[in-house]
């Protein structure tokens, strides 16, 4: 018969709520298992008959005996008719090898280089649940969802059991055609259905840039302030991060010489810049062309949200216009259509497409075969080119809006600069306000913010915060501006 704090030990196993979901019967075996493998159940140790358990926990005797049986399969006990159920000697091995050693308190996991500089960046903060004003987030409320649904449905009809299969590692051939023919005429790329690399995010292409074409130690150029993924990407990959300065026309190109004299690449968001919202004048774009040919480096032309410009035509790509076929252009799907959809993609250099979709397999293998294929059939259709058509309307209006009411409600305390394009908004602050206090006292009233600081490699910070408007109706966004406006009202007078 089990002792009495190793029968509590099981009932507290099994009423623990972390287990409700296993069936009973699970939930005795695992409990005995652990009395097993921690050592308070020695080898030979004979455990209680079946009846007299079910009797101590108060369940029925098949419910012991299905644990048992599962226990006995498992090799931790052994059992004789008319004798009993006893530890197994096989379990010996496991209980030495497996019971937990005592800490000391000074003991830390081990992580590598590597995996220490990641863990210590802090990742990138996704907002799953955005409240306003989350940057970066399109409207998906307003998505054609039965449109979706409707070619996904032909898709499943088409190919049959084809779609839920493995897709080769670049990416359907549909998809890669249908990308291709729309940045060579919107973006106004070189591409080709065989330059395409499908994949599952951008973020997933900034680190394959980072480690196929670049070694540990080699520098790469990135704009100050810029996005944070792109540099935490680099930095993971073991890269030397050189921050260059920007202006209202984009990344300083012509101080690459200087500050990245060694860089043997540049990383550009050349239609929006992030977070400023600038847009890289031509002249520059044919200077980093030239520099990059000149260093035989590469550019990577993250081109996120290039499908939401309010003013004018958007500039055409890095990459159409690079006859040195030294720019690997990336995109995504996340901001133009919904982020659950996980797909975006690179234009690549002929002689790059082999290694990096080989390097692709080591990742994830390949993105959904299913979601590639309506995706593919949303862009031939023309639903893809109506509904970006569609927000880029909803989008100018609610940064309008966003403007106005940043300047009724938040004048005192901000200034907004506006963008021609993109997401979000960048406001700085004119006020005497700590940027960092008024992002965490605007969480905790339920406003979310991306501050501005941490968007600088460099100690030329200008202290601020990223408001997204994409995703809220104007209601929405007086609202939560009105909030703010309490935040940094109360925060202004504890000065």
């Amino acid at each position: 018969m089990f002792k009495h704090a190793q029968l509590e030990t099981v009932k507290a196993w099994i009423e623990n709520p972390a287990h409700r979901s296993m069936p009973l019967h699970l939930r005795i075996q695992r409990a005995v298992r652990e009395l097993i493998l921690n050592g308070t159940l020695g080898v030979g140790r004979p455990l209680p008959a079946s009846r007299g358990l079910a009797t101590s926990l108060g369940v029925s005797r098949d419910t012991v005996e299905a644990a048992y049986t599962q226990l006995q399969l498992e090799g931790f006990i052994e059992r004789h008719v008319g004798v009993g159920s006893f530890v197994s000697q096989r379990a010996k091995r496991s209980t030495r090898r497996l019971a937990p050693r005592k800490s000391t308190g000074a003991e830390a996991i081990r992580l590598s280089q590597r995996g220490t500089a990641i863990f210590e960046s802090g990742g990138l903060r996704e907002f799953s649940f955005p409240r306003p004003f989350a940057p970066g987030v399109p409207e998906t409320r307003s998505f054609p969802l039965p449109t979706w649904e409707r070619l996904q449905r032909q898709i499943l009809k088409e190919y049959d059991s084809h779609a839920l299969a493995h897709s080769p590692p670049q990416g359907t051939e549909r998809l890669r055609r249908a990308i291709a023919d729309y940045v060579s005429l919107e973006r106004g790329a070189r591409a080709t259905a065989e330059r395409v690399l499908v994949l599952t995010s951008s973020q997933q292409a900034l680190t394959l840039c980072a480690t196929v074409l670049l070694d540990a130690g080699d520098g790469i150029c990135v704009e100050d302030p810029g996005y944070p993924g792109a540099r935490k990407a680099f930095e993971a990959a073991g890269l030397r991060c050189a921050p260059v300065p920007l202006d209202d026309q984009g990344m300083l190109v012509d101080r690459l010489d200087v500050i990245g004299k060694d860089a043997k690449a540049v990383s550009l968001t050349p239609s929006h810049q992030f977070p400023t919202g600038s847009t890289l004048s031509l002249e520059r774009r044919l200077a980093a062309i030239e520099w990059a040919h000149r260093k035989r480096a590469w550019i990577l032309e993250d081109d996120y949200d290039s499908e939401f410009h309010y003013a004018g035509k958007p500039t055409a790509c890095v990459q159409g216009l690079d006859a040195q076929e030294r720019t690997i252009y990336i995109g995504t799907f996340t901001k133009s259509m919904f982020p659950g959809l996980r797909i975006a993609y690179m234009v690549l250099p002929a002689p790059l497409v082999e290694p990096m979709t080989v390097a692709r397999t080591l990742l994830d293998g390949h993105s959904a075969t299913l979601a590639q294929l309506t995706l593919a059939r949303f862009m031939e259709g023309g639903h893809f080119g109506a509904h970006v058509r569609a927000m880029r309307n909803v989008y100018v209006e609610r940064r309008d809006t966003l403007v106005r009411l940043v300047r009724k409600y938040l004048g005192d305390y901000v200034e907004p600069c506006v963008p021609v394009g993109g997401l979000q908004m960048q406001c700085v602050l004119t006020c005497d306000i700590r940027e960092e206090l008024a992002v965490a006292a605007a969480a905790k009233a339920g406003v979310d913010l991306l501050g501005l600081t941490p968007l600088h490699a460099s100690r030329r910070d200008r202290a601020g915060f990223l408001m997204g408007f994409a995703a809220y109706s104007p209601r929405e966004m007086e609202i939560a501006v009105r909030k703010l406006r309490d935040v940094l009202r109360a925060l202004a007078q504890r000065k």
